[in-house]
């Protein structure tokens, strides 16, 4: 059953993390936004599950790590079939999460700490267990409800066969046939994800009317803007045609699929674009939209961030890129280009939920591969991460950090079995079931498990913490200048001081040496060396961060100096 809860007066942002009016407008396009992954960032009930009290209780440390906005992951009615993502009621708070008032409550504290919030959407699937759903099984063939979902009748003498060859991601058929009110051998239903997650039919018009409404619901509650689950795969070819291949896996990223990337799922999003206008803030103040948007190409992904449509698209083609400065340049340069004839923000991703940590990615050999393993060289891939991070932080746009990254936090590879939870890792031939390695909750304090996840000493977690993440809390790193957090809180409020870092559209690249990046933004310059070995160069100003060991400078700052800049490591410099 939906909650309902009287809609608060929502409140002026204000607090450290405002800025000047024009930057409070259009915020979106610089900010750095760190996404809550609710279930393991903070447990307020000792339960060993994280919760929205356990946010909201957290929320002080976001402000202080110096992001812009808060993405929180689904917390919804859901029977936690993927996380989550699986959600039964669009409008309700599931009972491990809290309630509608702890939502509520959230955005409203966060905004006085001058943090927005962002909601996840799921609009491509919903739970089976969603009422639309159970009442078109209930209804059988011909039930109108049924119309909503992709129900076809099979192929073979008997319908025994799929409609078609699509197959699911999480592995197998993307098709499960049910057993019809009858007793009988029915119709199937389509599922790119789990069985337990049905895809809507988009070209229903109830579908629609049903998530405009979800949209102003949340809206209504105070949200800044949604993260936009699978906004790729929301409209399906016409006819549901065979793709003639197995392994189809394989093939996403690299091709158009017929349930992926076409061209319908663009007037969804211009049909939902005026109801953001509908809530600007008095000031002019934009809520916005977030894309998770797989696609081929760069230049496909910012068809989703037209004037008309989305704010944002996650880069994942920068996700992607290995640690090499050749690669990185190249990824860079094609996402400025092909974002800026859009006038779109481009976007910055190391690290997500769905994904191995990029501290973990890192560390092993050269990769485009986004899921990994094998723990690699520890002290390697930090070194890599922390130089990754101050790159990416001084590309113009908007940044994303995933929990825990501001740690240092490495994947956890070496989960038992019996506690892995993805769905994917007990089906065959599908996504990579390891995604439970960067799910592991967060440590905080102590020196015992749940490291002050959990309110108790030795309670439990939904996910077992490895004994060395003692050494990784918040608590320990606190105020150690060599730290990973104070390295990303002294970067975040440097972002925030200097106009050149953020801002703008383009880099002005400068000459350097085989493995290095530098580039110039106004009398800012950034200088990552992705080799091993250190590298001479003439003095760009005077260092005001590196990721690692202290440049050595030869002859100071004066003209025609120069400094050696380690292996694995980036610094900023400045002019001024």
């Amino acid at each position: 059953m939906t909650q309902h809860l009287v809609v608060p007066v929502r409140p002026a942002l204000s607090g450290a993390g405002e800025r000047d009016a024009q930057r409070r407008t259009d915020w979106w396009r610089e900010a750095v936004i760190y996404q809550v992954y609710p279930r393991s960032f903070a447990d307020a009930n000792g339960d060993g599950m994280g919760d929205l009290a356990g946010v909201r209780a957290r929320l002080p440390y976001l402000r202080d790590l110096g992001v812009d906005a808060v993405w929180l992951s689904p917390f919804y009615a859901s029977p936690q079939a993927d996380a989550g993502y699986d959600v039964s009621d669009y409008r309700r708070v599931d009972p491990m999460f809290g309630e509608l008032a702890d939502a509520a409550g959230l955005i409203e504290d966060a905004h006085a700490l001058g943090l927005r919030v962002i909601f996840d959407i799921v609009p491509n699937h919903c739970s089976d267990q969603h009422e639309w759903f159970q009442q078109a099984l209930r209804e059988g063939p011909g039930s109108a409800l049924r119309r909503r979902f992709h129900f076809r009748p099979g192929k073979g003498e008997n319908g025994e066969l799929p409609p078609n060859d699509w197959e699911s991601i999480f592995g197998g058929p993307a098709w499960t046939r049910v057993t019809e009110p009858d007793g009988t051998p029915g119709e199937w239903y389509l599922h790119l994800f789990a069985p337990e997650q049905p895809d809507f039919d988009w070209d229903h018009p109830a579908v629609a009317d049903e998530f405009r409404s979800i949209l102003r619901f949340w809206l209504d509650l105070g949200v800044d803007g949604f993260r936009i689950d699978v906004a790729h795969g929301l409209v399906k070819a016409p006819g549901l045609p065979d793709l003639g291949v197995h392994d189809q896996l394989k093939l996403l990223g690299h091709d158009v699929m017929p349930f992926f990337d076409q061209d319908g799922v663009h007037e969804i999003y211009r049909s939902w674009r005026p109801i953001l206008a509908e809530y600007a803030d008095e000031d002019g103040s934009e809520r916005i939209f977030v894309a998770e948007a797989w696609t081929p190409t760069v230049a496909r992904t910012a068809n989703y961030v037209r004037e008309d449509e989305l704010h944002q698209a996650f880069n994942f083609q920068y996700l992607a890129t290995p640690w090499e400065a050749e690669a990185l340049r190249e990824v860079v340069d094609l996402t400025l280009d092909a974002m800026r004839p859009v006038g779109a923000p481009a976007t910055w991703v190391l690290s997500n939920h769905d994904v191995t940590r990029h501290a973990t990615r890192f560390a092993n050999e050269p990769s485009t591969s986004t899921q990994i393993r094998t723990p690699g060289d520890r002290a390697l891939g930090l070194r890599r991460a922390r130089a990754a991070t101050l790159l990416m932080l001084a590309l113009p746009g908007s940044a994303y950090l995933y929990q825990g990254e501001e740690l240092g936090l490495p994947d956890v590879t070496d989960l038992p079995d019996e506690v892995r939870q993805d769905p994917s890792f007990h089906r065959q031939s599908g996504q990579d079931g390891y995604r439970d390695g960067c799910r592991v909750p967060l440590p905080w304090s102590g020196t015992a498990a749940p490291y002050g996840f959990g309110p108790v000493d030795g309670g439990p977690s939904w996910l077992p913490q490895p004994p060395v993440w003692a050494e990784l809390s918040v608590e320990v790193q606190t105020g150690d200048p060599t730290s990973t957090l104070e390295l990303y809180r002294s970067a975040l409020a440097l972002r925030a001081e200097r106009p050149e870092l953020g801002a703008g559209d383009a880099v002005d690249w400068l000459d350097a040496p085989e493995g290095v990046l530098a580039f110039r933004r106004g009398a800012f310059t950034c200088v990552a060396n992705t080799g091993s070995a250190p590298v001479r160069l003439p003095v760009p100003g005077r260092p005001l961060l590196t990721s690692g060991a202290e440049p050595v400078l030869d002859g100071g700052t004066a003209a025609g100096s120069t400094v050696v800049v380690p292996g694995d490591t980036t610094v900023w410099w400045t002019d001024r």
